[in-house]
């Protein structure tokens, strides 16, 4: 599977920013919560979403036996090391100890990233030591 183009994932990630935060939607200019906006950015690079998403929890906390984000990624993008990400690769953030993967983000250069983070909507920010050490998954947006 062939991968996109970075700087098309970056741009695409870019034009979002300044959407509005609203919990499990993905619309750009009106409002998105992180999946949105990479779901969002898979519209406009990949193509029509490949199935629906179901409703999720905003939990950063939970806990299971399974990656359900990690799993859903991997079945339509293509995985890489979080230490070989650069940019234009969709990162999946731990946000706390034994908790499952729930937030994500597109890295947009060796240290930032572009993410939908409530109160705050899509923002694109450092990507600091603290976010660094969060990351649990990489992964390629495939080409159309």
């Amino acid at each position: 599977m062939n991968t996109a183009g970075p700087d098309k994932v970056i741009a695409s990630a870019r034009s979002w920013l300044g959407t509005p935060y609203h919990d499990q939607a993905s619309l750009k200019g009106v409002g998105c919560d992180c999946l949105g906006l990479a779901r969002g950015v898979w519209r406009e690079v990949v193509g029509p979403e490949p199935f629906p998403i179901p409703p999720y929890s905003r939990d950063w906390g939970e806990t299971g036996p399974r990656e359900v984000l990690a799993e859903g990624a991997r079945a339509m993008m293509i995985e890489v090391s979080p230490f070989e990400a650069g940019p234009g690769a969709l990162i999946l953030f731990r946000m706390m100890p034994r908790a499952i993967a729930k937030h994500v983000g597109i890295l947009t250069g060796p240290d930032s990233f572009v993410h939908a983070y409530d109160r705050l909507g899509v923002i694109e920010e450092p990507l600091t030591q603290a976010w660094r050490r969060r990351i649990a998954f990489a992964f390629l947006f495939p080409q159309r």
